[in-house]
C-alpha cells in the first residue's frame, strides 16, 4: 500500500477526502499533519507488529558491534537485536553493543523502524513496509489522532476504541 492509499483511506473514513484537492482534503489542519500522525501510528504498530531484517557483517575479533554500525549495514534504524549467529561475540549496554570474541560473518536477525514519513515524502512512491493486517488497523489509529481535539464531536475518541480494540486482537506473529 502507499502513502496515498493510506491517506484516501484515513479521510475517506472520516468524511475529508477530496479527490479533487491537491492535498485530498479540504481541510488544512488534516492536510498539515496528516504525514507526522501515519508515522507516528506506523512506528507505533511496527513495534507490536515488528519488521524484521537481516544482516551479514564481517567483524573481527576484538572489535565492536553497535546498532549504529548495524544500521549502516541495512539501511535502517533498529530498535532491537535477535540473534546473532556465526560468530561468537559477548552482549553488552543490554544487548546494543556487540564484543566480538573470533573473525568471521556475524549473521544479524534485528527489527527496525520503517522508512520514516516526512513532509517531503511523495505520496505515490511511499510503499509501507507494515504486514496487510497491520495496515488495516493503521487508519483508525491515524483518525483518532487526526481527531482527538475536535471536542464538538466524539468521532476521535471512537476511532481510538476501535484502534485499541483491532491492536489488542492482532496476531504479533509473522
Amino acid at each position: 500500500m502507499t502513502l496515498l492509499e493510506m491517506k484516501k483511506k484515513v479521510l475517506g473514513l472520516i468524511e475529508e477526502l477530496n479527490p479533487n484537492h491537491e492535498l485530498l482534503t479540504d481541510d488544512p489542519d488534516i492536510a498539515t499533519k496528516i504525514n507526522d500522525v501515519i508515522n507516528q501510528i506506523m512506528f507505533e504498530l511496527a513495534r507490536i507488529k515488528k519488521i524484521p531484517k537481516y544482516v551479514e557483517m564481517m567483524v573481527n575479533q576484538g572489535g565492536v558491534v553497535t546498532f549504529e554500525d548495524i544500521e549502516k549495514e541495512c539501511g535502517y534504524e533498529i530498535y532491537q537485536l535477535g540473534t546473532v549467529c556465526g560468530v561468537n561475540y559477548i552482549p553488552k549496554a543490554n544487548g546494543t553493543v556487540l564484543k566480538i570474541l573470533e573473525t568471521g560473518t556475524a549473521e544479524i536477525d534485528c527489527y527496525v523502524y520503517p522508512e520514516r514519513i516526512t513532509e517531503k515524502t511523495k505520496d505515490k512512491a511511499y510503499e509501507f513496509e507494515l504486514s496487510n493486517d497491520v495496515l488495516e488497523i493503521m487508519p483508525y489509529g491515524v483518525a483518532g489522532d487526526l481527531l482527538k481535539s475536535d471536542v464538538s464531536t466524539e468521532y476521535g475518541k471512537i476511532y481510538e476504541a476501535r484502534y485499541k480494540e483491532m491492536i489488542a486482537q492482532l496476531d504479533p506473529r509473522h
